[in-house]
């Protein structure tokens, strides 16, 4: 339908000029896939002995190692997928194309309130679709969800290892650096705990392509206040290898 701004004429229609069943082969791939935006973690026990390579997403500006874990007798891929949400779900499109059905995406995220010390775990269990990616593949509206038994298998994980938590909104914008002072009343004033890049768009995917995902993020640079503090969020190395693990642990729960 048309629309005086582009962003909302949705076209609901499931055949794309370039469909991902078509152009990517489907593979030997685990059923279930964590998307880690850790490079570092992903990089480290990618090229340990506990994973082998199992391929590559390649794009214009690189490739993204695919890596295979076995825990259990049960196996899992995962890849860094880049940052932005128009990539991020280009390389998920194709993860699922090749046969991946279960994903948990993990990740960090600004807080809203400065009150959720770095590190703490967040469950998103809606986010708000500030961006341009999660038009493509819902119809215009505020809000999206994750699958539900993707946030219960997560929650039920950290609840299990005695790690406190808190789940909630989260806000999806394509620009972090307009995010201004404004923007982040409103959607403090609306209950979002957190501000990242990707949540909307993978939410709106998986709806689309009818698989189950979910995401866990932990708390990390703090945009409620005056000015915008870093808190080192970034060098939480152990932080960011739990939350993979825990990634890992409730993926193959699904």
């Amino acid at each position: 339908m048309a629309s005086e701004f582009p962003i909302l004429e949705f076209d609901p229609s499931r055949e794309a000029l370039i469909e991902p069943s078509r152009v990517v082969a489907r593979a030997d791939v685990p059923e279930h896939c964590v998307l880690c935006f850790f490079g570092d973690v992903v990089a480290a026990i990618g090229e340990s002995e506990r994973a082998r390579r199992a391929g590559q997403l390649r794009w214009e500006h690189g490739s993204h190692p695919l890596y295979e874990l076995e825990m259990d007798g049960r196996r899992v891929l995962f890849y860094q997928p880049g940052v932005g949400a128009p990539l991020v779900v280009g390389l998920a499109e194709e993860v699922i194309a090749k046969g991946c059905r279960k994903l948990i995406a993990c990740g960090g995220a600004g807080v809203l309130d400065g009150s959720l010390a770095v590190g703490r775990p967040i469950v998103p269990t809606a986010a708000v679709r500030d961006e341009g990616t999660s038009y493509h593949y819902l119809p215009p509206g505020r809000l999206v969800e994750p699958s539900p038994e993707a946030v219960a298998a997560i929650e039920a994980v950290l609840r299990e290892r005695g790690i406190d938590f808190v789940s909630g909104t989260t806000w999806t914008t394509d620009a972090p650096y307009r995010e201004t002072p404004g923007k982040i009343e409103r959607r403090r004033a609306e209950g979002c705990l957190t501000v990242e890049m990707e949540a909307a768009s993978l939410f709106a995917l998986a709806r689309f392509r009818g698989v189950t995902l979910g995401q866990v993020l932990y708390a990390g640079d703090d945009v409620s206040g005056s000015e915008w503090d870093r808190r080192g969020w970034q060098d939480r190395r152990p932080v960011r290898e739990q939350l993979f693990w825990i990634a890992v642990e409730a993926c193959l729960r699904l």
